[in-house]
């Protein structure tokens, strides 16, 4: 009898270990978020499209900058790329197969007027009418990024970019063009990806295009004042999204029905110690990061930690200019990849060496406590996985910022791109699989919280060529095989994400 009793007993904790190994694999499922949820992937035109002198188009100032020597990591260029250009309707099939409801992809402005402004080239608006036609007709929601970092060279040469005052109205009216031509079908709108990037990347350190900064006393850069620069840049960007932003209220919103935000680039920040300089640390890294853009955006200036560490250097709103920008946004664009600790910068050496925006914060982030690393690296350096910032990323726009529509416009991790790696093995991607479950779960847990999020974009549908890092890193779902004639082949990644777009509870 007692026998019987032990059988019994041992099959009922099979089942229940079954059970929640069943539990566990399905741990995430699509039903669980809010109805008319997206789901989509992301790409850039100059990641992805390659065809850099097809059909009219003209250099931008990563064209230049890229065949520079050595600003590349592995000496590639984008002159290729994936190739999606010729290639979107092969890709909008994997796509479609995929499961996806929305596709984020960017406009190449010097596709659209080569010069930056003057005479439109109608084969650039052509192709991007077909690209946006077979999206649709594959049931694929257009979510569409005006500026992806590829600013006309010509315009850098004409006043050097970002930093001159007539670039809001060349921008203004290159958005225009965009709204005449494709707003009929195109409902979200992106007008730029991560300011806070290239301002600092491009202007202060000079690590990406156009590749400005004084570091060193401008043994780095030819070019470039890194404690001014950036925020000149910056203040520019939003002059220029609130000028686009009221000409589509004004003249195309009532018509076309769409709406318009900004994608930011947002890691999340820990303090490094319980301590209140770090607390402070903390905060005052989301400031000059996040709060840079989304202050002004969203109350008219810029953070007071900002005001009153950077002081003249920082430029100052109108009245006018602050009633145009504030209120701008439609919608929240955040693209979080990882998290780090924050601790105040008590000696400010780096500062006095640097005087640069970064180190105008008073922060010092590491992505390490100690010789402990915030948690699992994928193949970037710069990139830890810390699914739980998401969760806090999101709950922290919803105190600051009065819970804004928000949606995910980047996500993702990378593996190495490597010779030694058999295309077999590169396919097992049982990390990024790993990573899609935790920042997903921590997704679907803010929205719990109350967090408005409408929307979620992994970065990337494809491998693709990663800016400063080239070739040397894989973002994708599909493995790209740059050895034979850039053929797409889908990761173990693919099926998981297949599975989770079926999935019903």
């Amino acid at each position: 009898m007692a026998f019987k009793r032990d059988i019994v007993l041992i099959l009922i904790l099979a089942v229940i270990v079954l059970f929640q190994i069943q539990t566990c694999e399905s741990d995430i499922n699509i039903a669980d978020f809010p109805h008319g949820f997206t789901f989509g992937t992301a790409s850039s035109a100059f990641q992805y499209e390659g065809a850099v002198k097809a059909d009219g188009r003209g250099p931008s100032v990563w064209d230049t900058f890229s065949h520079k020597f050595g600003k590349i990591s592995d000496f590639s260029n984008a002159d290729v790329a994936v190739d999606q250009y010729h290639r979107f309707e092969e890709d909008i099939e994997l796509m479609k197969d995929l499961g996806v409801s929305a596709y984020r992809f960017s406009i190449s402005w010097t596709r659209i007027f080569p010069n930056g402004s003057g005479e439109i080239n109608l084969a650039g608006v052509d192709h991007y009418n077909k690209l946006i036609d077979a999206l649709l007709a594959k049931g694929i929601e257009p979510y569409v990024t005006i500026y992806h970092w590829d600013l006309p060279q010509a315009l850098d040469d004409k006043y050097d970019g970002w930093l001159g005052t007539e670039i809001i109205k060349d921008f203004a009216n290159y958005a225009e063009t965009c709204f005449q031509k494709f707003g009929d079908r195109v409902k979200h709108w992106i007008t730029f990806n991560e300011p806070h990037t290239f301002a600092t990347q491009g202007y202060d350190v000079g690590l990406q295009a156009p590749g400005r900064c004084s570091i060193l006393l401008h043994l780095f850069c030819r070019k470039g004042n890194s404690a001014t620069e950036p925020y000149l840049v910056g203040h520019n960007v939003l002059l220029s999204h609130a000028a686009v932003a009221d000409i589509y209220r004004k003249k195309y919103k009532k018509i076309q029905g769409g709406s318009l935000g900004i994608a930011f680039d947002v890691m999340w920040y820990e303090p490094a110690t319980n301590t209140q300089n770090d607390n402070d640390a903390a905060q005052r890294a989301q400031d000059f990061q996040l709060g840079w853009f989304l202050d002004p955006l969203m109350f008219g200036d810029y953070p007071s930690s900002m005001r009153s560490r950077v002081g003249k250097r920082l430029p100052k709103f109108s009245e006018a200019e602050a009633a145009l920008v504030k209120g701008s946004l439609d919608f929240v664009g955040i693209n979080h990849y990882t998290t780090y600790y924050a601790r105040n910068n008590d000696t400010n050496v780096i500062g006095t060496l640097l005087n640069d925006s970064i180190a105008d914060s008073g922060v010092i982030t590491l992505p390490f406590k100690g010789r402990k690393a915030i948690g699992d690296r994928a193949n970037s350096i710069w990139l830890y996985i810390v699914p739980q910032g998401m969760r806090s990323l999101m709950n922290y726009i919803k105190r600051k910022y009065g819970n804004p529509p928000v949606v995910i416009t980047e996500n993702g991790m990378d593996d190495p791109n490597s010779i030694f790696i058999p295309i077999k093995d590169a396919l097992k991607d049982e990390k990024r699989i790993a990573y899609l479950k935790g920042y997903l779960s921590e997704l679907l847990a803010s929205i719990k919280d109350g967090c408005n999020v409408k929307g979620y974009f992994h970065w990337s549908l494809l491998d693709n060529w990663e800016w400063a890092a080239g070739y040397s890193c894989r973002f994708g779902m599909y493995f790209v095989d740059y050895n034979d004639n850039l053929k797409r082949y889908p990761k173990q990644s693919v099926q998981w994400f297949k599975n989770f777009l079926k999935s019903t509870k």
